[in-house]
């Protein structure tokens, strides 16, 4: 055994360059993944708040009419349009990743991207058209 004189253990220090806070900022496909995963915080809030106006409207007349004076409220507002541009964010970038996520092959040929995606925003569209219409009237 060494009596540990003129011993010193040795500790690789590992090479790790110092890093940004924000290296994402850098490339815009990191900075597309980061908003993407941050979009799912406004989909959570279009939950809450559409589970609001059905609480709300359960409860009366009077429970509903509160309701749609606090979501006239200008913060309310601001964070509604802020979260509608991010879901609709969340839902192109969802679509456009199926094509990634589904390998599909017909006759040993694989389908191309755009016909994997093309069906869900279609069909997006059509489910928006019929919401339009219902709110609009017939």
């Amino acid at each position: 055994m060494n009596d540990g004189a003129g011993y010193t253990e040795y500790h690789p220090r590992w090479l790790r360059p110092k890093m940004s806070t924000y290296w994402w900022l850098k490339r815009r496909r990191y900075l597309k993944f980061i908003l993407r995963e941050l979009s799912c915080i406004f989909v959570a809030w279009f939950v809450i708040f559409f589970l609001l106006l059905v609480r709300a409207v359960g409860r009366g007349d009077l429970a509903y009419q509160r309701f749609l004076e606090w979501s006239g409220n200008p913060l309310v507002l601001t964070v509604n349009i802020i979260s509608l541009l991010f879901v609709i964010f969340h839902a192109i970038t969802w679509f456009n990743l199926a094509p990634k996520a589904i390998a599909l092959r017909i006759r040993g040929r694989g389908v191309p991207p755009f016909w994997i995606a093309a069906p869900n925003f279609l069909a997006w569209a059509f489910v928006s058209a019929f919401v339009v219409w219902l709110m609009i009237g017939r």
